[in-house]
């Protein structure tokens, strides 16, 4: 379980081919402070730590993350979200967020409002019966919350703090980013898609 409340930004090393996927290696000051085995959200996505070495670590990527989610793209150099999963004794801040992303949204605009920054991200119409006005939505890993909706986009701010802590300030108009909606709306619609 993750809280969307980003912990660090890291940067993609090497991204290669394995067999049945990537290999993916991320350079973070965190990885002294990770175990093999340890779960680890990398842009939302849920990974677990293979290995880890000299202020890095490494996570493989299936064949099914590649398809769902915007891993497979990775690129070196590439800013990434990491957050470590909740401690059972740590304070709970975001949202729940299980790094199961339910789709790819793609950035269709960003624009300044003073200090702070406007967000819009068009999603697949499969995933509209789970967004509620002021509910919320990860955005790469970003616990973030539903200021606008319409029937295929959202539009979140993005304050000073998140902007600078995390990688949503290079995005741009076109990016693609990982979409995980709130676990709570994703029961409360199928139950009520069970019980019509």
């Amino acid at each position: 379980m993750f809280t969307g409340l980003i912990e660090t930004v890291g940067t993609v090393g090497n991204v290669t081919k394995t067999a049945g996927g990537l290999r993916l290696e991320v350079r973070t000051p965190v990885a002294t402070e990770l175990s093999e085995g340890e779960s680890v959200t990398v842009n939302g996505v849920c990974l677990t730590v293979v290995r880890r070495e000299n202020g890095r670590f490494f996570a493989d990527i299936g064949p099914e993350t590649m398809r769902v989610t915007t891993l497979g793209g990775l690129q070196s150099d590439q800013p990434v979200n990491l957050e470590r999963a909740m401690r059972a004794d740590g304070r709970f801040g975001g949202h729940f967020v299980q790094g199961h992303v339910d789709g790819i949204g793609t950035v269709r605009d960003l624009r300044a409002d003073g200090d702070a920054h406007w967000l819009t991200v068009a999603f697949s119409p499969a995933l509209a019966p789970f967004f509620v006005q002021k509910g919320s939505i990860a955005v790469d890993g970003v616990s973030l919350t539903v200021a606008g909706l319409g029937p295929d986009h959202f539009d979140v701010m993005i304050i000073p703090y998140t902007w600078t802590n995390t990688s949503l300030a290079v995005l741009e108009a076109g990016s693609q980013v990982n979409l995980e909606c709130d676990v709570v709306g994703k029961y409360v619609a199928r139950a009520a898609q069970l019980f019509r």
